[in-house]
């Protein structure tokens, strides 16, 4: 496997719906052994998670991962704060623009990356119910449009 190949396994569907997402960026998850099998066996769930910046380091809090089966006494929490590795300038950058403007860390989605897990975190500024309501609307007229041309073409 090469170290361009990507391989989602997990996507925060409900952080696209809440959220808009400004920017991204990539971070690597510090895991155990047992994490990263089940990881790979697609033990993971981030409908409620979020990051924050304690310490100069960033956490990712809320995020699920599954027991792995045959992990024993090795196996840690599910819930368990895992920290995300990024450089430290970039981490002052999101925790700058987090405090001034109020926007919050998202993960957005895990992957692989190669052979290494990596966690897609968004700076996302929160969706007011109207924001929400017209983005619905436009995915209803989108799929209206798409479903016209296809009749149309057949």
């Amino acid at each position: 496997m090469d170290k361009t190949s990507f391989k989602t396994i997990a996507e925060n569907r409900k952080a696209r719906h809440e959220y808009f997402i400004l920017e991204s960026f990539e971070a690597g998850i510090e895991l155990v052994g047992t994490e990263v099998k089940s990881i790979r066996r697609g033990g993971v769930n981030l409908k409620d998670s979020w990051c924050s910046v304690d310490d100069g380091e960033l956490w990712v809090k809320g995020m699920h991962i599954s027991p792995y089966d045959h992990g024993n006494i090795f196996n840690r929490d599910p819930m368990r704060v895992r920290r995300l590795l990024m450089h430290k300038k970039q981490i002052m950058q999101f925790l700058g623009k987090v405090k001034q403007e109020g926007l919050t860390l998202i993960p957005i989605s895990v992957y692989f990356k190669g052979s290494m897990v990596k966690v897609q975190v968004g700076l996302c500024k929160g969706k007011k119910l109207h924001d929400k309501r017209d983005d619905m609307a436009a995915k209803a007229a989108q799929r209206d449009i798409e479903r016209a041309v296809k009749e149309r073409n057949h």
